[in-house]
C-alpha cells in the first residue's frame, strides 16, 4: 500500500496567519522602541523602568524558547 501525501493546507494557512500576526506585533514593538516607548528623557521614572523590565522579561522568555536558550537550553 502506498501512503497518500497528507494535505496540510489548513495547518499551513494557520501557520501563515500566526506568523503574519507575529510580524505585525514585532513591527509595532520596533516602532514603539524607536520612539523610546513614547517617553521623553526628562520624564523617565522608575515606573517606566519597571514597565520596560516587564516587557524585556516576556520577550526573553519568547527568545529563550525560540532559540533554545536559558531554561529552554537543550
Amino acid at each position: 500500500m502506498t501512503r497518500r501525501a497528507t494535505d496540510n493546507t489548513k495547518a499551513l494557512d494557520a501557520f501563515i496567519a500566526a506568523k503574519t500576526e507575529i510580524d505585525a506585533m514585532l513591527e509595532r514593538l520596533a516602532a514603539l522602541s524607536a520612539d523610546h516607548f513614547e517617553t521623553h528623557p526628562d520624564e523617565i521614572n522608575w515606573g517606566h523602568v519597571g514597565t520596560l523590565n516587564h516587557y524585556r522579561a516576556k520577550l526573553r522568555e519568547i527568545t529563550d524558547m525560540a532559540f533554545s536558550e536559558g531554561e529552554h537550553a537543550e
